[in-house]
């Protein structure tokens, strides 16, 4: 049966194992009777998607076989495997709590979750999506919410909604599951952009105070894990964006009984399209035609095109607020994937100018970055997996929280009159500067936000990527096997591995230290040089294949360098790039690389230089700033002044100027 009521987001047979491979048996109808007593709450994790399987809700695993069934050939077995995949569950308006509309209400999905549980021999993931604020999606229509932005709804929000649920996630008989709430798609990040719109004005202070009362209810549950939305690389990449976002976050954090303690991490993307790598445009100040890719009209000198980085910078944002590094960063993949005919599978060099570039290359096919009502030509994305980086990555985990097939928003016709025009076919929408674009929106329904959309589920599927195997195995590379340490020295570490298999034929491997990507080889070994002496150093490598397909990560491995000769014969040393990031007249965002050029890990270090002119930094993020007339001092951070020799960190600000704006010589130094 459809979903009676709204559940969208603006710009805005087998249960799969998170971080492993294999299925769980499936519970089908299981009914509450059948779940046993549950065993007592286990520790409260860094990760609870490791090592554990994703909760299969039944009322969307029967709408997928529905459709399956209805379809029937090639396209009916693809669709069927859709089902095989965790998804969230949405408490989007208050009935949903006892369930209405034919579906499940929250504690029957605990029940089938636990009884989910008892059948394997890992934890299982229960994910909730928290979202009925008072004012809900005010710079939007289609998902506009029950509770009005006032004090009477912000009761209502406490007292009807998140209290309930608060009282049956606190069940003891829940407690042996890992509960992974996703707190408020589309609300804070509307405090930082959207200001200069009446609605979102008046509804920004109820945000903050429903989701500071939220966190405080469901922290209080030790088996539950909260998630606060931070809406993608296209809306919050800009520094001007992401350096005000960091601090709203933090700003609510602070303001909650635990501080900190109370956010688990972070999730981006949610219901939204934008992939998780653009592989033929990594680098955003590719100069073409005398002009950097982030110049081009679709990113509209936003730097971040993807999702992995603005997650990787977001997370130092945020961590550069005040939280913690062992936040996790989360990403929903339900339909990011853009595979199909129309996706690019070689670099396009050819084009002259960066709009003809970026549109050459782009797998992101929508015209207007700005589009986001059932989007033509959007397909899913990559599997429900725990640690799709690596443990030493921050972002722990892909997800779907948006399950595919659920339709954005209607739009304004006779039958449906309080759609939105951003969901019309036929409508247009306007990116601030002058340009007009077509919404994008699928042609051929009219179909309210939540509700089964069927030509949707078909695209999505059809466009998936990777792609849904015919035998039922996922397109793309393997993870590569047995990484193993060949042979360590003191500045360096040699790693061999297993091939990759995949149909389309493997064409490198990514290699992984501590998190983060040191290099791409074609072979399957690799030297890892220019490293400290007697440091552990974690790896973990992934496979990537013709069209862009991207492998999990292999298991990690552990090497330490050996000691240095004599315990001495090493050096500290550093080196620091000046970059202006967007520059308008009166201001300007910079961003500083500092490079280790000693023979010995740094333990921290300082860049000092000195302006010409009347630059005055407003604020800054990845380092400790101070300045004295023209002159600027910036320190490392606690998470940010060790690194291994060659090794690199950034920091970025935002400055104050008239007249000239010339680029000052740095100096840096290290200990």
């Amino acid at each position: 049966m459809p979903h009676p009521v709204l559940r969208r987001l603006r710009t805005t047979a087998a249960a799969t194992l998170l971080g492993a491979t294999g299925l769980l048996p499936n519970i089908g109808a299981a009914t509450p009777a059948q779940a046993a007593p549950a065993p007592a709450a286990a520790a409260h994790v860094t990760n609870p998607f490791a090592g554990a399987a994703g909760y299969l809700n039944p009322d969307y695993t029967a709408e997928v076989k529905a459709q399956a069934a209805a379809d029937g050939g090639a396209l009916s077995a693809l669709e069927t495997q859709v089902s095989a995949n965790p998804t969230a569950v949405w408490m989007d308006h208050i009935g949903a709590i006892a369930g209405d509309g034919g579906r499940l209400g929250l504690q029957a999905h605990l029940d089938h979750a636990l009884a989910q549980q008892q059948q394997g021999a890992t934890p299982v993931v229960f994910q909730v999506v928290i979202y009925d604020l008072p004012g809900r999606d005010c710079a939007a229509i289609a998902s506009n919410g029950e509770l009005p932005a006032t004090d009477a709804g912000l009761a209502t929000y406490k007292s009807q909604y998140v209290d309930p649920i608060a009282a049956v996630l606190a069940d003891p008989k829940y407690a042996g599951l890992r509960v992974a709430a996703v707190i408020e798609p589309d609300s804070l990040p509307n405090a930082v952009t959207n200001q200069s719109k009446p609605a979102c004005a008046t509804a920004t202070p109820y945000y903050e105070a429903g989701i500071e009362y939220t966190l405080n209810k469901l922290h209080a549950i030790p088996n539950v894990y909260n998630y606060l939305d931070i809406g993608h690389a296209g809306w919050l990449g800009w520094s001007t964006n992401m350096v005000p976002a960091g601090k709203e976050y933090a700003k609510v954090a602070q303001a909650t009984t635990a501080g900190f303690a109370s956010i688990d991490g972070f999730v981006s993307d949610t219901a939204n399209t934008t992939p998780l790598s653009e592989p033929f445009l990594s680098n955003p100040d590719l100069t073409v035609g005398g002009q950097p890719l982030k110049s081009a009209n679709f990113y509209q000198y936003n730097p971040v095109f993807d999702e992995y980085h603005y997650n990787t910078a977001m997370y130092s944002t945020l961590v550069s607020n005040g939280f913690p590094s062992t936040i996790g960063m989360l990403i929903d993949t339900s339909r990011n994937g853009w595979g199909g005919p129309g996706r690019p599978t070689a670099l396009n060099s050819s084009p002259t100018t960066v709009d003809a570039y970026v549109t050459a290359n782009k797998i992101d096919k929508k015209p207007f970055r700005g589009d986001w009502c059932n989007i033509v030509g959007a397909g899913i994305g990559a599997r429900p997996q725990s640690q799709p980086y690596g443990a030493g990555s921050p972002i722990i985990a892909f997800l779907w929280v948006k399950p595919p097939g659920e339709s954005d928003g209607d739009y304004p016709s006779a039958t449906h009159p309080h759609g939105d025009p951003h969901c019309d076919p036929n409508g247009t929408q306007t990116d601030g500067n002058g340009n007009t674009y077509p919404t994008d929106s699928m042609p051929d329904a009219n179909v309210p936000a939540g509700q089964w959309y069927s030509a949707q589920f078909r695209q999505l599927v059809q466009n998936a990527y990777p792609a849904f195997g015919d035998a039922g195995t996922p397109g793309g590379p393997t993870a590569p096997g047995a990484l193993t340490v060949t042979g360590t020295t003191g500045t360096s570490v040699s790693l061999s591995w297993t091939a990759s298999t995949d149909p389309a034929g493997v064409t490198g491997y990514a290699v992984y230290r501590n998190g983060t990507k040191v290099a791409t080889v074609t072979g399957t070994s690799y030297t890892d040089t220019g490293l400290s002496a007697a440091t552990a150093y974690q790896y973990t490598v992934t496979a990537q294949d013709a069209a862009g397909n991207v492998s999990p990560a292999s298991a990690a491995v552990t090497a330490t360098t050996a000691a240095a000769p004599g315990g001495g014969g090493t050096s500290s040393g550093c080196s620091a790039t000046y970059a202006v990031g967007n520059d308008w007249g009166s201001g300007f965002t910079g961003s500083v690389t500092v490079a280790n050029t000693g023979s010995a890990a740094t333990k921290s270090w300082t860049v000092t230089w000195s302006w010409g002119g009347n630059q005055q930094i407003t604020n800054s993020w990845n380092a400790t700033t101070a300045q004295s007339g023209a002159t600027v001092t910036a320190a490392s951070q606690g998470y940010n002044g060790a690194l291994a020799p060659n090794g690199t960190t950034s920091f970025g600000f935002q400055a104050t100027y008239s007249g000239g704006n010339t680029a000052p010589s740095l100096t840096c130094t290290a200990s």
